[in-house]
């Protein structure tokens, strides 16, 4: 069969096409559908190794497109001081091409390559090990805080010591000064007048009983800061223990943990510079990571506890520094006044016994001159014992007898005698009255003597007893069983 010749397209009218235009349609869709795709996935093969900012504009030509795609991959150039210019290559990541003076960045594939699964071992790995890492620094600065919290809890705890030390010791202070004032409420009435030593008590215990109470709030504020950090403490000691379980397979010290940190403490501002200036920051709290917002919180109140506790340390060694010498002061200036009024009642002693050596001379005279005005009177009036019967003569004698017979001659003898008789009376009462004084001021002095003797042994057994228990080996209980023994 011979072919069938065509007319050339020139001589082809449109109006002589065999094939319906749909049929025509149809296939130039599909071949321009073909072509795109072959486009596309051409584009996309490439796109699969180029990097993630490669898109071009689609409203420029492709020839400006890529000028401009390639614009930030060529060298710079760069000034120098002298005038001259030196060519670099643009900063970051990227194959330097220097023979095209071109440096295009880095290309990534977008699919996973044969060692896709390595790779993706290889960064869970970094992952763990960089939790590990960090979970192991987070556990090396707990560890360190508590170190520093513990320490300061120590250093509370010897205050508080010494506190309570010094608070027995006034309790004890009070505890004399009260079996003082009970021991000097046995003296004599006379003794109880109320004197400096009464006042210099009261004083004591006044004083006394405001260090005592500043001791108790002192107490009290030790107390409960040593709650406080020991609850710090506590947490901050769960957290360690609790990081560490993530960091067990690490076998590093903390402290070179921290050194490869570039810090020694996370809490103490007063730390010592280290050596390497280039450490780690303190990263930021993280809720599912190594540093959450509890670690970062009970790091934060361990620094807090710590500053105020160092202040609440220091007013507590300024506020009780002087009162152990002003306590010693308060008891030397009772004892002094003590041993004042033990020089004076020495002294009243003294004289009260040179008056009673005096009053016993005067009362024996008195008491010898009495008896001699008795037999005086006795003679007197008459004859008082056998040995007075011819001693005297009486009025009615023969002579005088004789003589009053006479007018006008009577004799005084009688009236002197009656007027001796009355003055000697006189003075025989005067000297009785004398004499009951003279004795009843004898008894007193004797009394009061006694009474300066008793107080003079009470207020030395006072100062006796206090610097026995004022003795920094006696303490609180000691000084109770010797009061009570």
């Amino acid at each position: 069969m011979p072919p069938v010749l065509l007319p050339p397209a020139a001589e082809r009218p449109q109006d002589l096409r065999v094939g319906a235009p749909a049929w025509r349609a149809a296939a130039l869709a599909a071949s321009r559908r073909a072509q795109q795709l072959t486009e596309r996935s051409g584009l996309e093969a490439v796109g699969m190794w180029q990097p993630a900012d490669t898109g071009r504009d689609p409203h420029l030509a492709r020839h400006l497109s890529r000028a401009a795609h390639m614009e930030p991959w060529r060298f710079r150039v760069e000034m120098l001081k002298g005038g001259g210019t030196v060519e670099r290559p643009p900063p970051g990541e990227g194959v330097t091409l220097w023979r095209g003076k071109t440096k295009p960045p880095a290309w990534s594939a977008r699919l996973p390559l044969p060692l896709h699964r390595d790779a993706r071992a290889l960064q869970t790995a970094e992952l763990v090990l960089a939790h590990a890492r960090g979970a192991r620094l987070t556990a090396a600065r707990l560890g360190r805080a508590q170190g520093q919290i513990n320490a300061q809890l120590q250093r509370v705890l010897r205050m508080r010591e010494g506190c309570d030390r010094r608070l027995g010791e006034v309790r004890k202070g009070l505890l004399i000064n009260e079996q003082s004032t009970r021991l000097r409420g046995f003296r004599h009435a006379s003794e109880k007048i109320p004197d400096r030593v009464d006042s210099t008590l009261k004083w004591e215990k006044e004083e006394l009983k405001a260090m005592k109470r500043k001791m108790e709030v002192d107490m009290e504020k030790t107390e409960t800061l040593l709650k406080t950090l020991a609850t710090c403490r506590d947490t901050l000691g769960f957290y360690c223990q609790e990081r560490l379980q993530a960091a067990e397979l690490m076998n590093q010290p903390l402290d070179k943990v921290l050194e490869q940190a570039g810090r020694h403490s996370w809490v103490d501002l007063s730390r010592a510079p280290t050596p390497r200036t280039q450490g780690l920051k303190t990263p930021p709290p993280d809720p599912v990571g190594a540093y959450t917002p509890d670690c970062a919180a009970a790091l934060f109140e361990a620094k807090r506890l710590l500053m105020e506790s160092k202040e609440a340390l220091a007013e507590l060694e300024r506020g009780s520094s002087g009162l152990d010498e002003q306590q010693r002061q308060i008891g030397n200036r009772v004892n002094n006044t003590l041993l004042q009024k033990m020089r004076e009642t020495l002294e009243l002693k003294e004289r009260i016994n040179m008056t009673l050596g005096l009053m016993r001379g005067t009362i024996h005279r008195c008491t010898k001159f009495s008896q001699e005005m008795y037999m005086t009177c006795g003679i007197i009036k008459g004859p008082l014992l056998k040995t007075h019967m011819e001693a005297r003569e009486k009025l009615d004698r023969p002579l005088v007898r004789m003589y009053q017979k006479h007018v006008g001659t009577q004799l005084p003898e009688a009236t002197r005698l009656a007027q001796g008789t009355d003055q000697l009376h006189q003075h025989n009462t005067l000297m009785e009255k004398n004499l009951k004084e003279l004795l009843a001021t004898r008894d007193k002095l004797a009394g009061c003597l006694g009474a300066k003797e008793m107080g003079y042994q009470i207020d030395h057994s006072v100062v006796r007893l206090r610097r026995r228990q004022q003795n920094p080996h006696v303490g609180y209980e000691q000084a109770q069983q010797l009061i009570h023994h």
